[in-house]
């Protein structure tokens, strides 16, 4: 399953192995028809019904998988805007803090934003252990040195903050469940399969005739796919999800 997720997470090779695959059905189906002799009208009419119905059921597969696409894409920019805002204010809720504790809760804070950032940019999946080990430990830090301050003054400021810093976190858990909210494999499965049989009948359809038509629904199905596969993919294409909120809560808290 992990080999088919990394497939999946590089749409250009979707495209370069979806293109020859679906081609080489239509020409399949082109061969399997001018193997036989007789036509008959009335089974030409069957195939032109069946391939006028397999044709409208694709595209509907088609049109809610790219829902499921962009829905997904929408929810990780928004827990990416979520997850910024919750750092800024926490950070500016730090100010409630006594000196000594709100320096190291903004220190930390620096450092965090620099990993949540390093999580959104970085498209080496052999960085994101380091990456996630260290925000693990960030947060650790960040949450017990809130925590500590709020048990030994339990006042409504220091309730403030630690609610502050408990959003920070859930909005990392958020994000993060987001990242791995994809596509069922079952869905690509059907949507691959069922262009497969789509070419197939087109190409069984043609009945030897205009074979450079074979290529155009191969080449439209495959262009399609790469754009659902770019979408749908956290760190691979060309569609991503930029930090930018985070980066401008990271360049307003900078030391100047």
């Amino acid at each position: 399953m992990r080999h088919v997720l990394n497939f999946l997470d590089q749409p250009l090779l979707v495209l370069a192995v979806t293109l020859p695959v679906f081609w080489i059905a239509a020409r399949l189906g082109d061969w399997l028809h001018t193997r036989e002799r007789d036509h008959e009208r009335e089974g030409e009419e069957d195939l032109r019904f069946v391939l006028g119905g397999a044709l409208t059921l694709l595209g509907l597969i088609i049109g809610f998988t790219f829902a499921m696409a962009i829905s997904r894409y929408e929810q990780r920019k928004n827990y990416e805007e979520q997850e910024g805002n919750a750092i800024g204010t926490e950070y500016v809720r730090a100010d409630l803090l006594p000196a000594e504790v709100a320096a190291r809760v903004r220190a930390l804070m620096r450092e965090y934003l620099d990993q949540r950032i390093a999580f959104y940019t970085t498209r080496d999946e052999r960085q994101l252990g380091p990456i996630d080990s260290r925000t693990v430990e960030l947060q650790s830090e960040m949450w017990s040195a809130v925590a500590t301050h709020a048990s030994s003054n339990p006042t409504p400021v220091a309730a403030l903050v630690a609610a502050g810093m408990n959003d920070v976190l859930n909005s990392q858990g958020y994000t993060q469940a987001a990242w791995w909210n994809r596509i069922p494999l079952g869905a690509w499965g059907l949507l691959i399969s069922m262009s497969t049989f789509c070419n197939l009948l087109v190409g069984y359809g043609t009945q030897g005739k205009k074979t450079s038509s074979l290529l155009i629904l191969p080449f439209v199905l495959s262009i399609t796919l790469f754009f659902v596969a770019d979408m749908e993919s956290p760190r691979g294409g060309v569609i991503l999800v930029q930090p930018q909120n985070l980066r401008a809560v990271a360049d307003s808290v900078r030391p100047r």
